[in-house]
């Protein structure tokens, strides 16, 4: 289960004002991106449900289940921008419906999957191709609405990816119990095939005439350092820090390095380096990454302890994570209200130890009732997030120039991808070296050494959200104020 925002905000980067559309064009518009990025939502959120399972159909090593995850969130990260950079340079439309169409043909290939290490091949393929259809699809929305729609266009947008979000866990763990594993990537094609034949019907082409050249050299860069250091932090408990796995952390560091030099001497860089010179804008990635850390840690670890330790079926452990969706979907506006009347700075400080609160709780409450040991620490998780996720977006795009707003608002989405894709390896190898010294910590089958690993897994991610809530305190002086300017010859 991935809970998530929107990524970049194409009406909010200065998008020109769009053609003459119809009310019907704009609505087929909407229904085709709606059913297209409700592909990666459902997905994120169906995957984790049915991890034990497919573990358990493959005799899988721990670092192949978490690969299962990782795969999908590299290519995601990494590529998110570049896909919204596409996008604009190639066509919208062209790009929206080749990101779903390779989506459908990876999802039937894990569907199909003989082995684990088919099955990691074909997610990375699915992260390749959320990474095009979903700034795609906002990008769409973006240039086929009037500005004085957008919002409610885009709110549209995001419910949907709520609902489905909260959902999806529900709907894969009966797919798992009662048709296998293999039925939750089959459910992706048939909404990949109408979202396609709605985009190839009613949907206009549309593109950015100025746009610039791909980077494909910075983004290789990125997927080859992040893989290398992902990949030595997932073999690293089996391995015991051995040559090896130093060599490929090591090796991830000094790529990731090379990535953020060539970015700073790129002429039309995927990540402006600039950006990061506000403030504002370095403090509030800097809390998204632990914030998002501790979540992603959460959602990863918490149906592996709920299946293997608890007793729970799959679809109970779905039925299980529903209220966090749900609460967070429910208190979204209303927390927007708030920050408005609050300032962005306190919900922003308050929102991550609330989160930190709730995380917590679900570490230290023990395997009693659901009632009291683990809905409340969902509950309070939920609000902390909601408190956290609306002022954050608005505070990321209002901390650059009105210009770089979408592309600061994508490249906190993409932080938030890479702090998953960091959160399932650092707190699996949190988790083995606390269940009595188990190298495979997925595949533990004593289940009071697991639970001892995932309370400490819990606290560690608990003490990472509330430290994004502090940074903001510490940092985040006043709320900010309309922009620090990206110098020009520095940016695009």
């Amino acid at each position: 289960m991935t809970l998530t925002r929107a990524s970049a905000n194409p009406g909010a980067a200065g998008i020109a004002a769009p053609p003459a559309t119809s009310q019907a064009t704009r609505r087929a518009v909407l229904a085709a991106t709606v059913l297209g990025s409700s592909l990666g939502f459902i997905d994120g959120a169906i995957v984790n449900v049915a991890l034990p399972a497919l573990q358990a159909a493959f005799n899988a090593s721990a670092a192949l289940v978490q690969w299962v995850i990782n795969a999908y969130l590299l290519l995601l990260g990494a590529l998110v921008l570049v896909g919204g950079a596409a996008a604009d340079r190639y066509g919208r439309r062209r790009i929206f419906m080749a990101g779903i169409a390779l989506f459908a043909a990876a999802s039937l290939a894990c569907a199909l999957a003989p082995g684990a290490a088919w099955l990691v091949a074909a997610r990375a393929l699915q992260g390749f191709a959320a990474a095009l259809m979903t700034p795609a699809s906002l990008a769409l929305v973006g240039a086929c609405f009037p500005e004085q729609e957008r919002a409610r266009a885009f709110g549209v947008w995001a419910g949907a990816g709520a609902l489905t979000t909260a959902f999806g866990p529900v709907l894969g763990g009966w797919l798992v119990d009662t048709v296998g594993w293999r039925a939750i990537f089959l459910v992706n094609l048939p909404l990949a095939a109408l979202a396609l034949a709605i985009a190839a019907w009613k949907v206009p082409e549309s593109r950015d005439d100025a746009a610039q050249p791909i980077d494909a050299l910075g983004a290789l860069l990125a997927a080859l350092g992040l893989g290398a250091l992902t990949f030595g932090l997932t073999v690293a408990p089996e391995r015991a820090w051995d040559t090896s796995t130093l060599a490929w952390v090591g090796g991830g560091v000094l790529l990731f390095g090379g990535f953020l030099a060539f970015e700073h001497r790129a002429r039309a860089p995927m990540m402006p380096l600039a950006v990061f010179r506000s403030r504002a804008f370095s403090t509030l990635n800097a809390m998204t990454l632990l914030l998002y850390f501790a979540l992603s840690g959460v959602v990863f670890l918490l149906p592996f302890e709920l299946i293997r330790v608890e007793g729970y079926t799959a679809t109970a452990a779905g039925a299980a994570l529903l209220p966090l969706a749900l609460v967070m979907g429910l208190l979204s506006s209303p927390a927007g209200r708030l920050a408005r009347r609050m300032g962005e700075r306190v919900q922003l400080a308050s929102g991550p130890v609330v989160a930190a609160a709730g995380i917590a709780w679900l570490g230290m409450a023990g395997t009693g009732s659901y009632w009291t040991a683990r809905l409340p620490g969902l509950f309070t998780l939920a609000i902390g997030m909601a408190l956290t996720v609306g002022p954050l977006t608005a505070a990321v795009m209002s901390a650059v120039d009105a210009r770089h707003a979408g592309l600061a608002s994508g490249v906190n989405n993409a932080v938030a991808r890479i702090a998953g894709l960091l959160a399932v390896a650092v707190l699996t190898i949190v988790v083995a070296g606390s269940s009595a010294g188990h190298a495979d910590a997925l595949a533990v089958t004593d289940r009071a050494a697991f639970h001892r690993g995932f309370r400490v897994a819990m606290i560690v991610a608990a003490v990472c959200a509330a430290a994004g809530g502090v940074l903001v305190a510490a940092l985040l002086r006043t709320p900010p104020p309309g922009g620090t300017a990206i110098p020009r010859d520095r940016t695009m």
